[in-house]
């Protein structure tokens, strides 16, 4: 720790209590869908999984398995896995490409690990030296150029950051042990070390989402969660922080399991849930099968897969935040490059029926066609990736006579005719792009 941390973090609290705090788990519907709207309207964010885990690459003393767990997959020391960071030198990356790739994807946002469990810092914290330019040899803060890239970009910036802590010795877990420390304080660790480096990332990177990961530890409450998200709150009223902030969170499938929960948002990991929810949600996925590099990951998802993620995902309600996990020298590997390219040239077309939309789950017509509407109900799209003899069959939309049915990509309105109530919309010879195609039907 340097030795400005318990000036900083008594300067921090003081500044804190020196006004009255505001209880924002008190805050109404209509002001919190205010806060929220910028986000459901975009839809659709890049993740990013990037620190020390990087240089490993998935495999340690000649065994694979791990990614960003693998500190605690190989029981990796804390001295030895320090030296990781020696060796953390990334001369390739470049905040503006990756705010590129991201835009060019149609991502509206960017989530990226500020700290993940190892407890490396990948900004210029005056916190700890255990950080981006204290400890490696690369000396530049990833944090400040890539949050100067998305405003310049016009993406919205924002930040994981893990509760636990390996690396921090008074936040040694009863359940994650990887160096012997006598009598751990996690109430200085949280006091003195947690919410000081928060407030450094708010104040110095200002991110519009804070992103909780670890709060599943037995030291961690839900009421320490409610604490930590009206402290973050009063020092930046706008910013939203999802459900892991507290221990709402009801396993992979993310929503909460009570309510008046800490939090804005669940987290679905891995799945898309089943249906719509009243709460705000977003579901994280990987490109591969891991969250960090790992070499030797060539499990890669179609942009098919990926394409109906995200459809699937907007037509229940949802945000779908999907992951790349750049390289040690600081590349997001081709593969995601590819897939995140060809999504972008999806939503070009498409991006109508996905971003600033409303879902419809009461609309059955099977798998292959979902639907969504616009915010003011006067358009609804029906997104569909199968399609028969240059037609498509519809029963759940009743359009009235005279509406017009558009195929998004496509200038003239389309031919359709009804039968009882089956609407038969004659589709064009050849359909703009592939993976899936939107009618927009007027209501």
């Amino acid at each position: 720790m340097k030795k400005t941390t318990l000036m900083m973090a008594g300067l921090v609290l003081l500044s804190c209590t020196a006004f009255a705090q505001k209880n924002y788990l008190e805050e109404s519907k209509a002001d919190k869908a205010k806060r929220m709207q910028w986000w459901t309207d975009d839809t659709f964010g890049m993740f990013i999984h990037w620190g020390l885990y990087a240089v490993p690459a998935g495999e340690y003393n000649g065994k694979g398995g791990g990614a960003e767990w693998i500190m605690e997959t190989h029981k990796i020391p804390t001295a030895e896995y320090e030296k990781f960071a020696g060796q953390f030198n990334p001369q390739k990356f470049n905040a503006k490409e990756w705010v590129q790739i991201a835009k060019s994807a149609g991502a509206k946002y960017i989530v990226i690990t500020s700290k993940h469990h190892d407890g490396f810092s990948i900004w210029d914290s005056k916190v700890t030296q255990y950080d981006i330019m204290d400890a490696t040899p690369f000396k530049r803060d990833i944090l400040k150029e890539l949050s100067e890239a998305c405003k310049a970009a016009g993406i919205q910036f924002c930040l994981y950051h893990s509760i636990m802590d390996w690396h921090q010795p008074d936040a040694k877990s009863k359940d994650y042990k990887h160096q012997s420390t006598e009598n751990p304080d996690f109430n200085k660790y949280r006091e003195e070390y947690l919410k000081p480096q928060l407030a450094e990332l708010i104040k110095k990177y200002d991110p519009a989402v804070l992103w909780f990961d670890g709060e599943w530890i037995p030291e961690w409450t839900e009421q320490q969660g409610k604490d930590l998200y009206n402290y973050l709150r009063n020092i930046k009223p706008s910013l939203i922080i999802n459900n892991r902030v507290g221990k709402a969170r009801g396993g992979m499938e993310g929503m909460n399991k009570y309510e008046n929960a800490a939090g804005d948002f669940g987290t679905p990991e891995q799945e898309i849930l089943k249906g719509t929810s009243q709460d705000y949600w977003e579901s994280c996925m990987t490109l591969n099968g891991n969250w960090g590099y790992v070499k030797n990951d060539n499990n890669w998802k179609s942009t098919q897969l990926l394409i109906d993620n995200l459809v699937d995902i907007a037509a229940k309600g949802g945000n779908y935040l999907l992951n790349v996990g750049p390289t040690a020298e600081g590349l997001i590997p081709d593969q995601s490059i590819e897939r995140l390219a060809e999504m972008g040239k999806w939503l070009s077309v498409n991006k109508e029926a996905i971003y600033a939309t409303n879902g419809i789950t009461n609309y059955k017509e099977g798998d292959n066609i979902k639907f969504t509407q616009s915010k003011d109900g006067k358009s609804t799209y029906a997104i569909f990736n199968k399609y028969d003899n240059n037609e498509l069959s519809l029963t759940s939309i009743q359009p009235k006579a005279g509406s017009k049915i558009y195929l998004l990509g496509v200038s003239k309105p389309l031919t359709w005719t009804k039968d009882g109530n089956a609407v038969t919309v004659k589709l064009p010879e050849e359909l703009p792009g592939k993976y899936a195609w939107t009618l927009k039907i007027q209501n």
